[in-house]
């Protein structure tokens, strides 16, 4: 496992993205802090992976969260509030983001976090949060247990009522997948590979249920271990399954490779992912024979929407040397929420933060309502986004090229 080193750190300051606020002088509530020219500063934390084989994500992540709390800040959004950004990086590791939310929790500036990237790291995270009653909005995570259980499939049950999220989940997201490979792909055998991960596993398990139940025929399933990138073995039993298409549950690092090498062994067929692969480097480390590779992701392409040109400018104008990437939107719609809710309990309370603001914050996100960057942000009971639309990109030369948008139809 990796720490978090010094470089790390001051490179973060160094780009402005990490801020870390001072808790000596608060009150023992929930209150933000005294911002100095008589007004009180609420802190947003950011966890993702900024540093690592994701923090091309993670990095989005992070300054479409930073874009947002700058934009707030300009309009004046909250009258008598300033919200800054802490943003601390989990390497996609689940310890490492229990470490993070225990760091968030006690600084009672932080009242609100948005993140994490993987659903892993957010199981980790989800109980230290919501026994602190400190709100938590994921951009990015997509496992159903997360909002409905374990037993989601057959009980649906909510147990950590500070846990949103603006994206949708896997329960949607590998059927959807399954649809399109099936009914417009026209292919009907299907080697299933996933990553055991939380994601992966569970991405995988859907699409397989949806692709069955469509007609579709598992010709062979394999795990794989993530921390290495020789795939040959795999790759020669897709080849000898005689299977039309391979769905991989996981994420770009390790897709990116296993394309290639599924392709180096003979089996000229493409590779569906989820939104965990669903980034530019995935099509740098596939090479050439990835062209044709699918994937899903959550939402339509931002740069597609009116209701996103805004943010696509005020991203490029605010010169962050990282793309948004896949989640930029969402992040950007996820701690916007959270302002929407901090704004709603201020004025709730003459203008002024209460004591237990964290409580307030929470309670007050389960019915906030406005029109972001992805579209219409809302959030079910579970606490999952009311948005459920999702694309199918293509690789189609160095670029992924959206071909099909829409909501999954149950079968």
């Amino acid at each position: 496992m990796r720490q978090r080193s010094l470089i790390a750190i001051t490179a973060a300051l160094a780009a402005g993205a990490l801020t870390l606020t001072a808790c000596g002088s608060r009150d023992s509530g929930d209150k933000g802090s005294d911002s100095g020219n008589g007004g009180t500063t609420v802190t947003i934390g950011v966890d993702a992976p900024l540093t690592g084989d994701l923090s091309a994500l993670g990095l989005g992540i992070r300054n479409s969260v930073d874009l947002a709390a700058k934009q707030a800040n300009k309009k004046n959004y909250v009258k008598g509030i300033t919200f800054k950004v802490e943003a601390l990086d989990d390497q996609a590791q689940p310890s490492s983001g229990q470490t993070n939310a225990t760091k968030f929790v006690g600084e009672p500036g932080v009242l609100g976090v948005v993140g994490p990237l993987n659903s892993s790291v957010a199981q980790s995270m989800q109980k230290v949060f919501d026994d602190a009653k400190l709100v938590e909005v994921s951009p990015a995570n997509t496992s159903p247990d997360l909002t409905q259980g374990p037993n989601w499939r057959t009980s649906k049950s909510r147990t950590y009522k500070s846990y949103f999220r603006t994206a949708t989940t896997d329960a949607i997201q590998g059927p959807f997948a399954a649809q399109y490979v099936y009914n417009k792909a026209k292919k009907t055998k299907a080697f299933v590979i996933d990553d055991k991960k939380t994601y992966g596993a569970g991405l995988a398990g859907t699409f397989t249920d949806e692709f069955k139940k469509l007609g579709g025929k598992i010709v062979g399933t394999e795990h794989i271990n993530p921390d290495t990138k020789d795939f040959s073995a795999v790759a020669t039993k897709v080849k000898n399954s005689g299977a039309q298409v391979v769905y991989y549950g996981g994420e770009y690092p390790q897709a990116g490779p296993l394309s290639k090498q599924i392709k180096a062994a003979g089996a000229k067929i493409p590779l569906v992912g989820g939104d965990g692969i669903y980034a530019d480097d995935f099509i740098k480390l596939a090479g050439a024979s990835g062209a044709g590779d699918l994937a899903t992701s959550v939402g339509a392409p931002v740069e597609t929407l009116a209701s996103a040109k805004e943010f696509v400018d005020n991203y490029k104008a605010a010169g962050y040397k990282e793309a948004y990437a896949a989640y930029g939107g969402y992040s950007y719609d996820s701690a916007w929420s959270i302002i929407e809710a901090v704004k709603k309990v201020v004025d709730d309370n003459g203008g002024k933060l209460p004591s237990d603001a964290r409580a307030k914050i929470t309670a007050a996100m389960q019915n906030v309502s406005f029109d972001g960057v992805t579209g219409k942000v809302s959030f079910d009971e579970y606490g999952d986004a009311t948005n459920k639309q999702l694309t199918v990109y293509s690789v189609t030369g160095t670029a992924w090229k959206a071909v099909e948008s829409g909501t999954y139809n149950g079968s």
